[in-house]
């Protein structure tokens, strides 16, 4: 192998031509797997706008949960886009992370006031959703592997979103008792 087989052979030729734009925005699925990636942090933002938890951390508040499973449900979505087995369970793994990521820095953002010994309500609820929406969208993608041969991105959509979102919610609901 010369050093010329390593340089493309666009730049060889003298003429260097630029990639493909990765993401088309002009395409519906590109809108579907934004807003599956932002489901949760934009429930998480109006729970936080609209009534704030002011609960103590122990007790957990039916949002809480809720914000878990739209995060796991967004991630469940985002996965059903893609296609083939390692590219649906990366893509809503790698979903629930930045969902879950944005949630928590929410919930830092929303705290108001540091508090030493007990962490904020508004800090705890964002973690136990986004670990609650985690828990779920790793759920999601090992029910999606059986799904990914079927046609329809709807019908591989529907189960995970389901199974996704239910275990979302069982797991928020398993931290707080």
């Amino acid at each position: 192998m010369t050093d010329d087989d390593l340089v493309p052979v666009s730049v060889r030729l003298g003429e260097v031509v630029p990639p493909e734009d990765p993401e088309d925005w002009t395409r519906p699925l590109t809108w579907v797997a934004a807003l599956g990636m932002l489901a949760g942090p934009i429930a998480v933002f109006a729970w936080f706008v609209l009534s704030p938890p002011t609960a103590t951390v122990e007790e957990t508040l039916p949002a809480a949960p809720l914000a878990a499973a739209v995060l796991a449900a967004g991630a469940a979505i985002v996965g059903a886009t893609q296609i083939g087995t390692a590219r649906t369970w990366t893509a809503t793994v790698a979903a629930a992370l930045f969902a879950a990521l944005v949630v928590v820095v929410a919930g830092v953002a929303f705290a108001g006031e540091r508090q030493v010994e007990v962490a904020s309500p508004t800090l705890a609820h964002a973690v136990a959703s986004a670990f609650g929406g985690v828990s779920g969208a790793i759920a999601a993608a090992v029910a999606s592997v059986p799904l990914v041969r079927l046609g329809s991105r709807l019908l591989r959509a529907i189960p995970t979103l389901a199974i996704g979102a239910g275990v979302a919610a069982f797991v928020v609901d398993a931290v707080f008792t």
